[in-house]
C-alpha cells in the first residue's frame, strides 16, 4: 500500500464549529430584539452576514472579526432607527461575540479513531486550517491533535489557493498521492482542484454561506464526496492499494 499525504481541514471537518456560531448569533438576535422591537430575526441575521462576509474579504478569518460584525450590525440599526448608541450595549454585544471563542470544542464522532487508523496505516497527516494562530492553536491543544499532526499544522487567516500552495511547497509531496479533505467548497476543495491534487468533500450539515460556491473547474485528480469522516480510511486504503498496483 502506497503512503498517502492527507491534508485535513479542522473546523466542521474534524470538529464542530458552525453550530457554536449559530447559537451565538441566535443569542445576539434575541438581545437585539429586546432593544429593537420592530426588527425581525431575518433582518438582523442578513445584515450581520453581509457585514461579516465583507469583513472576511478584507481582513481574513481572524477571530476578532466576528464580534466586531455584531457591533457593526448593532450600530447600523441604531443609525437606521435613530436609536442612541450606548457603550454598555456595545460591550454586551461584544461579549456575546467573544463567547464563541471560549467554548470547549467537540470532535466529530469517531474523529480520533479515524485519525489513528490513518496514522497506523503509515499515511502522513497534515492540518490546514483557517483562522488566527491563537484561536486555532487553542483547539488543537484542547483536543490533543498534536498526537496525529505533530508540528505539521498550517494556520492561515486567508485560507485560499495561495495558502494551500504554500503548504504544498513546504511539504513537497507527490500530487498524485496527496489529498485535501474538508467541508468547504471555497477554502478546501476549490484550492485542491486548482492545484491538481485529490480532494475529498465531506459536506457539513450546518454549512456557512461563505463556504457555498459553485465548483466549475474540471479536476485533474480525484474529486470524491463522502457523507461522513468515518468513510475516509476505507477510501484511502482502497486508493492506496490501486496506486501501488499501478
Amino acid at each position: 500500500m502506497e503512503k498517502q499525504t492527507l491534508i485535513f481541514d479542522l473546523d466542521d471537518t474534524l470538529i464542530h464549529c458552525n453550530k457554536y456560531f449559530r447559537a451565538t448569533i441566535n443569542t445576539f438576535i434575541s438581545t437585539m430584539q429586546q432593544w429593537f422591537s420592530t426588527l425581525t430575526a431575518d433582518e438582523i441575521k442578513e445584515k450581520q452576514l453581509q457585514i461579516d462576509l465583507e469583513s472576511i474579504e478584507q481582513h481574513g478569518l481572524h477571530s476578532s472579526r466576528f464580534p466586531e460584525s455584531l457591533v457593526s450590525t448593532y450600530k447600523f440599526f441604531c443609525e437606521k432607527q435613530k436609536k442612541e448608541i450606548k457603550e454598555t450595549e456595545i460591550e454586551e454585544i461584544r461579549k456575546i461575540g467573544v463567547s464563541v471563542f471560549e467554548i470547549e470544542v467537540q470532535p466529530f464522532p469517531y474523529m480520533y479513531e479515524v485519525l489513528s487508523t490513518l496514522q497506523n496505516e503509515g499515511h502522513e497527516l497534515y492540518l490546514f486550517t483557517g483562522g488566527d494562530e491563537e484561536n486555532q492553536s487553542r483547539k488543537v491543544v484542547q483536543l490533543e491533535l498534536e498526537t496525529y499532526f505533530g508540528n505539521r499544522v498550517f494556520i492561515f487567516e486567508h485560507k485560499n489557493t495561495e495558502a494551500l500552495q504554500t503548504v504544498l511547497q513546504t511539504i513537497r509531496s507527490n500530487p498524485k498521492q496527496t489529498w485535501m479533505i474538508g467541508n468547504s467548497l471555497k477554502t478546501d476543495i476549490k484550492p485542491a482542484v486548482e492545484l491538481g491534487i485529490h480532494a475529498i468533500h465531506i459536506p457539513s450539515e450546518l454549512e456557512w454561506s461563505y463556504n457555498q460556491i459553485k465548483l466549475d473547474i474540471d479536476p485533474t485528480g480525484e474529486l470524491i464526496t463522502l457523507n461522513s469522516l468515518t468513510q475516509v480510511p476505507t477510501l484511502i486504503k482502497q486508493y492506496a492499494k490501486e496506486d501501488k498496483a499501478l
